[in-house]
């Protein structure tokens, strides 16, 4: 279970990155019946170390700090793909995960694991900016620079910035379930997850990085994603010609509505295929598809499986 989690530093770091992994683990939601995670940051370069926005950090904890912890995160610094770093971190890291503990990446933190061998034989998710340098410095990894993030347990690997929301939610879901996962995500008025989450299932990005225009529709439409809906009455709801909103959705999405939203009732279908015991047909019908044969279909065409396989799979036993 996980309990335990540290962010370790170096000098550098990138403020964003490292408040992601503060926000999901260095909270106290105790109050909502969410679990309370022992959350420290550990420095690998002393007690004082500088950001790239220009402040100082200052923490009392230690390398010594990470070999308590369930799961050592590192966020992305500053010229990570061509410093060097102090032997006794990747000692450290190489350690954490030979007792048994997870490492997870946010963008360019993922040069650090590499560095420490851990990347070897394993797939890896980085920001596109950094994955040609990536595969190059480390040709026994398979770099993936078009996915939200990689679970190669116990290495787990993010893209940039906002991709490891999805990283550090996806841990939480693994771990504790949609139900917790699901909370944390409310609390912090994000989706609880933009990909498919599961180790064997890799999947393809959908950005939503500058959603300008048609961010409100977005949060429309997974609030609704049982109702059939055209492009038309999104457009409506925006405010926009039909053919301006399609173009604008492209641009702001990366995909087409059709696409967005065949995603995320896959990705909802996959949540109550986990966490119910509902028949196909009302699945099927409160994720969009209508019916458990039109679910089948579309399931197999986005994971390559069925959705009784995948519940045999992923579905967790109750416990009378």
């Amino acid at each position: 279970m996980l309990k335990n989690v540290a962010a370790v530093l170096l000098d550098g770091v990138h403020p964003f990155e490292l408040g992601v992994v503060c926000e999901v683990f260095g909270i106290d939601r105790s109050d909502d019946g969410l679990p309370v995670y022992d959350f420290a940051v550990a420095s690998a370069e002393g007690p004082t170390l500088s950001t790239h926005a220009g402040f100082t950090l200052r923490t009392e904890h230690g390398l010594d700090r990470l070999e308590s912890a369930d799961l050592i995160a590192l966020p992305a610094g500053d010229a990570y793909a061509s410093r060097a770093y102090p032997p006794e971190l990747l000692a450290a890291l190489r350690h954490a995960v030979g007792r048994g503990a997870r490492v997870l990446s946010v963008c360019s933190g993922v040069f650090v694991l590499g560095a420490a061998g851990l990347l070897d034989g394993r797939r890896c998710a980085v920001h596109w900016h950094h994955a040609d340098e990536l595969a190059r410095q480390y040709p026994r990894t398979t770099v993936e620079p078009d996915v939200l993030y990689v679970d190669a347990d116990p290495v787990i690997t993010s893209a940039g910035t906002a991709a490891g929301i999805d990283a550090c939610l996806h841990i939480v879901r693994k771990e504790q379930g949609p139900e917790v996962a699901n909370a944390i995500a409310r609390r912090m008025v994000v989706p609880p997850h933009r990909d498919g989450g599961q180790a064997q299932y890799i999947e393809r990005p959908l950005p939503r990085s500058t959603c300008d225009t048609v961010g409100e529709v977005l949060v429309w439409m997974e609030r609704h994603l049982g109702e059939e809906v055209t492009v038309e009455q999104l457009a409506a709801r925006a405010h926009m010609s039909p053919r301006t909103f399609a173009r604008r959705f492209q641009q702001e999405t990366g995909t087409t509505p059709y696409r967005w939203i065949l995603r995320q009732r896959v990705l909802l279908a996959q949540e109550l295929l986990e966490a119910t015991d509902e028949t196909m047909d009302a699945i099927a019908g409160r994720a969009g598809f209508g019916t458990a044969a039109a679910l089948r279909h579309q399931f197999v065409r986005s994971l390559g499986t069925t959705p009784q396989a995948y519940r045999r799979t992923f579905r967790v036993p109750r416990i009378a």
